[in-house]
């Protein structure tokens, strides 16, 4: 069982994440986005040129507003997809009732009346990054120079952008395998089995 609507006897919160009650913590998690995304831009500028977006060999104005266009189109359809990626997971594992929406600062998909098991949660939470990741990293190589920063700046939107998922994850690994996670989609309420 991956999954179960009822909190069971002798469980109790142990632990809750809400990026969006807590500043701070949403800061840092931001923080480290940002630390991501720069470092993969950099590496990458070392043996792909970042004006191979702008490629001025080609109809320069309408070849760069083009890829820009695509790009913006992309990073859009990338956050639907990152979010139903993870509700196919929650579905898989047994979720009834899901909830997706926005905030203002972050998308989301959420279960709010599932309490997923600690592993069904973290495939749950890396799904969308993993599947996302392999699938723009296969397409990257096989798209022309020109396209190739269009393609790798979803790829740095991909992992950047999942560093609340990579949060959680490492936060989850060092609590006890019997924990219970309830997602709501803005917070993560985690249950732990309470010592009689």
């Amino acid at each position: 069982m991956y999954a179960r609507e009822n909190l069971p006897e002798g469980y109790a919160e142990i632990l809750s994440v809400d990026l969006q009650k807590d500043k701070r913590l949403a800061l840092w998690v931001n923080l480290a986005g940002v630390v991501i995304m720069v470092a993969m831009g950099v590496a990458m500028c070392f043996f792909k040129p970042l004006t191979l977006l702008a490629d001025v060999s080609e109809n320069f104005p309408l070849s760069f507003l083009l890829r820009f266009g695509v790009l913006m189109l992309g990073m859009l359809l990338y956050v639907l997809l990152h979010e139903a990626v993870h509700g196919v997971f929650m579905k898989a594992y047994g979720a009834r009732h899901l909830r997706f929406g926005f905030t203002g600062l972050y998308a989301y998909a959420g279960a709010p009346a599932t309490y997923f098991t600690k592993g069904a949660y973290l495939v749950i939470a890396l799904a969308p990054v993993v599947l996302w990741g392999i699938v723009l990293g296969v397409l990257n190589p096989l798209v022309p120079d020109g396209w190739f920063w269009v393609v790798y700046l979803i790829q740095i939107f991909n992992v950047s952008g999942a560093v609340g998922d990579f949060y959680v994850t490492l936060r989850f690994l060092r609590l006890p395998r019997d924990l219970l996670v309830c997602d709501t989609g803005v917070s993560m309420i985690v249950y732990g089995k309470q010592e009689e």
